[in-house]
């Protein structure tokens, strides 16, 4: 289990977990430009984490 991600926009979350081969991305998107990253309490209402897979 993976625990602990910083959740940075524009990255994928799981890269440096590639060789696990979990066979998806993690990406998270702020919706507010002025908020560069999600904190505790908008994270789903004006940013979402995104599950892409490959």
């Amino acid at each position: 289990m993976i625990k602990g991600i910083p959740l940075i926009t524009g990255a994928n979350l799981l890269a440096q977990y590639r060789y696990l081969g979990l066979g998806f991305s993690l990406y998270v998107n702020c919706d507010d430009p002025a908020n560069d990253n999600p904190t505790q309490t908008d994270l789903g209402i004006k940013s979402h984490l995104y599950a892409v897979t490959e």
